[in-house]
């Protein structure tokens, strides 16, 4: 199965509004106890989600993962960081594309892939306020000619 490809749990549109993904890598994900069934039910956001590279291993920080309902005393904290399992290579790949100035990770969707949770994790460069208005006007463009086509099929 090509990455990116699975049952989509979350995804972070914001990431794709306030920066330009130059590359993604699929990643797994490191949980504790009840954190799976809480995903798989669908109560994980990672709006605020951002990764960094410490000491060789990437962590995910700022994901939300509700608590389990029936989970009780076996219960995780919700906002625990997460450690991203990625190859060697990828990672030594990363941290010299991060050191450079204006790039970042992000994780951009979570899904399941083959009963395994996965993160596509996005090399991400910040825009700038002029770049997300002229990306707002181009969406609305492409809709505008979408809807104009729609209505002429109609005729």
């Amino acid at each position: 199965m090509p990455k990116g490809v699975g049952k989509v749990v979350a995804q972070n549109k914001k990431a794709y509004h306030d920066y330009f993904i130059e590359e993604t890598y699929e990643a797994g994900i490191v949980l504790q106890g009840t954190e799976i069934k809480s995903i798989r039910a669908g109560k994980v956001n990672l709006k605020d989600a951002y990764a960094r590279i410490q000491n060789g291993e990437v962590i995910l920080f700022g994901m939300h993962v509700s608590p389990y309902e029936q989970g009780n005393r076996y219960n995780h904290d919700p906002l625990r960081t997460r450690k991203l399992l990625l190859h060697k290579r990828e990672i030594n790949k990363l941290i010299g594309e991060t050191k450079e100035a204006g790039y970042a990770l992000v994780p951009l969707k979570l899904y399941l892939k083959n009963g395994f949770c996965k993160v596509l994790v996005g090399l991400a460069k910040g825009k700038k306020n002029y770049d997300k208005r002229e990306a707002l006007k181009q969406k609305e463009a492409k809709r505008e000619i979408e809807r104009a086509f729609r209505d002429r099929q109609k005729m």
